[in-house]
């Protein structure tokens, strides 16, 4: 049977969380399976190749033929050269009027060629790592790639997010969802942590978080047009996660001004003091991805599983977001799934719910919400 919904946002106390930690290219895999380790433990490292300079030296050197080019060469290949040293001298006229050429980087000389005149210079090689990203057990080895890291905890998920991965302590910076998070709430003592907002943050608040050195920004919402204040650009269509901020910023709720929901505040709030794993990588087109929070701890939690909605499909009781006007960004709960379809304003024809929307009883095409996962 097939069911309309749309799948929403996970917010869970206590579920088995998987993590694919990979390398960009082949490496050398540091942990093995089975091993308990921290968030911050490198599981794997490799390099990527520096960038590469082909220069023709034989021009440089005004030499008459190509293949002159080995001889006057003061290094070979494989040599490593320090930027402004000299690596060619010409012969010159009767040993004057010589000519010399000097590195133009620091690096390695990895060609040499007498056909072209050109010498190839290789930057030096970017070393990359990759950590765990959460507390737990090496699941399975990927060789030379990386590992597959397993634990359990809080697992929440945001609307968008900016910047990429990051860790600290949570902190509560407002008291209740509804709080608007100013720069006169951010104080040193936020330093490296990962800060709790209420319904928003303001654009000064972010600017101080900056200068304090806040490690993450939990809120409901964000104002739409002070992206392009944080960015110097408009925010993309594309994956955000990649941006230089200073800290990573993850949105609950969305833009504009909507309490963060009571349940996804509160659990945080449960969970002040512990090490949170944040990412503010988003998606939204096809390969849907969201941003996250991932808090691990190992405490007993009542009813910890997770509904899988494509196979039951919307119940009565459920918790939903919804995402059309005229009742965007707010949470509620089905209360009836009429059969029928219902004729709507726009004259078509749909499948609907009845809601309990700040404790009145609304009509809404399923299409116009979203799941909270649980």
């Amino acid at each position: 049977m097939a069911h309309a919904y749309t799948p929403g946002l996970k917010v869970a106390a206590k579920i088995d969380i998987e993590k694919i930690r990979k390398l960009p290219l082949l490496g050398d895999v540091l942990v093995k399976k089975d091993d308990e380790i921290s968030s911050s433990t490198i599981v794997a490292k490799t390099e990527l190749p520096g960038k590469v300079y082909p220069i023709n030296v034989a021009g440089q050197l005004a030499l008459g033929k190509a293949s002159e080019l080995p001889e006057a060469m003061l290094k070979k290949e494989g040599d490593t050269v320090e930027k402004g040293e000299m690596i060619a001298q010409s012969k010159g006229f009767f040993g004057f009027f010589k000519s010399e050429y000097k590195a133009p980087i620091s690096g390695t000389i990895s060609q040499i060629s007498g056909i072209t005149g050109q010498v190839i210079f290789n930057a030096p090689a970017i070393p990359v790592q990759i950590d765990a990203y959460v507390d737990g057990k090496v699941l399975e080895e990927l060789p030379k790639e990386g590992v597959v890291m397993g634990t359990e905890g809080v697992h929440i998920q945001g609307i968008i997010g900016l910047g990429g991965e990051t860790q600290g302590e949570i902190m509560m910076a407002c008291d209740s969802p509804d709080t608007i998070l100013d720069d006169s709430m951010i104080n040193e003592s936020m330093k490296g942590k990962v800060i709790v907002a209420g319904s928003k943050v303001t654009l000064e608040a972010l600017k101080k978080a900056k200068e304090v050195g806040v490690n993450g920004i939990i809120t409901g919402c964000f104002e739409y047009q002070d992206i392009k204040e944080i960015l110097g650009r408009d925010l993309g269509v594309a994956i955000t996660g990649h941006e230089k901020i200073g800290f990573t910023l993850i949105l609950t709720e969305g833009f504009g001004t909507i309490p963060m929901a009571t349940r996804t505040f509160d659990l945080l709030k449960k969970y002040v003091g512990y090490k949170a794993s944040i990412n503010g990588a988003t998606q939204i087109r096809a390969g849907v991805m969201r941003p996250e929070i991932i808090i691990t701890h190992h405490e007993q939690v009542q009813d910890t599983s997770t509904k899988d909605y494509a196979n039951s499909g919307i119940q009565t009781g459920d918790q939903i977001r919804i995402i059309r006007a005229p009742y965007f960004g707010k949470l509620g709960s089905v209360v009836s799934l009429p059969v029928e379809l219902q004729k709507v304003e726009s004259g078509t024809w749909v499948r609907v719910m009845i809601a309990n929307v700040d404790g009145k009883e609304v009509l809404i095409p399923r299409a116009n919400i979203e799941m909270i996962e649980k």
